[in-house]
């Protein structure tokens, strides 16, 4: 059995202060911009409990480069970063290997991934929890999973579906902000 110990490296990018955990199988955790070291190495840290600093493998300097050129505006394709997702659901497994396939500047929703995965319309809320619980958002790109009717719904990263919005846009994707609520009759 090789070396499962978790190591983190925390950096800066053009959207923020990003984290990355990984072991000596492959990336385990990617924490999105925060505004902060702090703030990114403390998420970091509590989803990988007993992680350490360390110096990233050749393979998670790449990804790290890649991070800060995505952030940098810079089309980048993270299909073939190797991830080590641990002990997932099988479904959930398919979910994110299917959601891997959506490229920059593309979108899809979560009843079309269902259905391309062969089931359902109810398995919709399936792939919205998986994108919820998504360890490594950006690699597995949950933010060009929307809602139906093209609507952001959800993002558990920091600055939630703003973070969403702004992600997409920077990979030239419009969309809609939400509309404020009805006020009163102009008349």
């Amino acid at each position: 059995m090789g070396d499962t110990a978790h190591r983190y490296l925390v950096f800066d990018t053009a959207g923020g202060f990003c984290g990355i955990a990984w072991n000596d199988v492959g990336i385990t955790r990617f924490q999105l911009p925060t505004r902060s070291a702090e703030a990114t190495e403390r998420l970091l840290r509590r989803r990988v409990p007993g992680a350490e600093p360390g110096v990233p493998t050749p393979e998670v300097a790449e990804a790290v480069a890649a991070v800060k050129r995505y952030f940098a505006g810079e089309e980048i394709d993270f299909s073939g970063v190797r991830l080590d997702l641990g002990d997932q659901d099988a479904f959930f497994e398919r979910i994110y290997a299917a959601a891997r396939r959506v490229r920059w500047g593309q979108t899809t929703t979560y009843g079309t991934l269902a259905k391309e995965l062969g089931a359902g319309p109810e398995a919709a809320r399936d792939v919205g929890q998986a994108m919820a619980k998504n360890p490594v958002a950006l690699i597995i790109p949950c933010h060009r999973v929307l809602a139906a009717g093209g609507k952001v719904g959800g993002f558990s990263a920091p600055g939630g579906a703003e973070a969403k919005r702004r992600m997409l846009e920077l990979e030239g994707v419009r969309v809609e902000p939400p509309r404020p609520a009805q006020g009163a009759l102009g008349f």
